[in-house]
């Protein structure tokens, strides 16, 4: 079959390797669509892979497919099921797998790291793993089921209430992601933050009701811009999808007197906090939530049954999102135009199937 296999840093190459085997109490997956996630996209311009001493492994852990086989002891799926998978792979062994808190387990890791993943025509993973879809959800929405359980984790972590303002920082993928999330939970207004008016746009497409255009020479662009949407009181939700250094300092600075502060993006560079802003820590009595992958008791959890519903229900709708569609024959130059920065992109989808025209 064909997978995108990482070798290194700006090293990802589309090879004929074996199908994957299919071992008891596992399910074989045919991929019908599997997105490139932010993280990816770090490991292939500045980090390669996790583990090189495992040798070159299949990437990609967004998608969605069809199920082509099942292996001994599998009971609840079969030929033909459409389904979603948890990435996540925790060992259930450790004190806080024990407790059902998985995101925290001591050796958590993940498909594309330690076993290989889902840029590829076939996937085998623990049965376990695998989230049923009702047949009304598209193999392309679904591809974006893991992704928005991550903003759905952090949302259910510091238990945001209907009627909060919320901003967000950042209109990537997943900042827009949590815009669509913020809605779902009832956010009376979704203020977002970016340094480029074209992703604001796409904001606004995936509910956003007001937008702040940062600027990167202006520190106090964002925060100034929020508190004039707010009369000066900042919101109830800050949430950080940007991921760089200076967006992780700017979110303290958006949130009113007792706000809670979600941070999301994962900033690859030390940052530097002024002082003003560190002091509404405590001056302003904000609470800090770290969330991390997208796990919960019950695994996967919560977040994953909740998005499937709200997707069948029609609550969600990720078409804003999805920019570029591609069969996976391109994945290799997909990824270099992104590393070149040639286009600007939202969510990238790849189909082993193809790309209907």
């Amino acid at each position: 079959m064909k997978a995108a296999r990482l070798y290194g840093k700006q090293d990802l190459r589309l090879e004929e390797v074996p199908m994957p085997e299919v071992k008891p109490g596992e399910v074989l997956i045919k991929v019908k669509a599997v997105g490139i996630c932010g993280s990816d996209l770090s490991r292939y311009t500045k980090l390669g892979p996790k583990f090189p001493e495992k040798g070159p492994l299949v990437w990609g852990h967004e998608f969605s497919g069809e199920v082509a086989e099942v292996g001994e002891g599998v009971t609840s799926y079969k030929a033909g099921d459409h389904v979603t998978a948890c990435p996540a792979l925790p060992c259930f062994e450790c004190e806080y797998c024990k407790k059902g808190e998985y995101a925290r387990c001591m050796t958590l890791e993940v498909i594309g790291a330690v076993r290989d993943g889902a840029f590829a025509e076939y996937i085998a993973l623990p049965e376990r793993n695998l989230v049923p879809l009702p047949k009304s959800v598209s193999f392309e929405q679904a591809a974006l089921i893991e992704p928005t359980c991550v903003c759905f984790h952090g949302l259910y972590k510091l238990n945001m209430q209907p009627g909060d303002d919320v901003a967000v920082m950042g209109c990537g993928p997943i900042g827009l992601l949590a815009i669509q999330s913020a809605k779902v939970f009832g956010a009376k207004r979704i203020i977002a933050i970016d340094i480029m008016e074209e992703k604001l746009e796409w904001a606004k497409a995936c509910g956003a009701t007001d937008v702040v255009l940062s600027k990167i020479d202006d520190y106090d662009s964002a925060r100034n811009g929020v508190l004039d949407v707010t009369n000066g009181r900042g919101v109830d939700v800050v949430i950080e999808s940007g991921g760089t250094p200076v967006t992780s300092a700017q979110v303290l600075g958006l949130g009113c007197k007792g706000a809670k502060v979600l941070y999301l993006g994962i900033p690859y560079g030390d940052i530097t906090i002024p002082r003003e802003y560190f002091e509404k820590i405590g001056r302003s009595e904000l609470t800090i939530y770290g969330a991390w992958n997208a796990i919960q008791q019950g695994f996967p959890g919560k977040p994953w049954t909740s998005v499937v519903a709200f997707l069948e229900k029609g609550m969600l709708d990720f078409s804003p999102i999805i920019t570029h569609r591609y069969p996976l024959d391109e994945i290799e130059e997909v990824f270099k135009a992104n590393y070149e920065r040639k286009t600007l992109f939202g969510k990238i989808l790849f189909f082993p199937e193809g790309v209907e025209k």
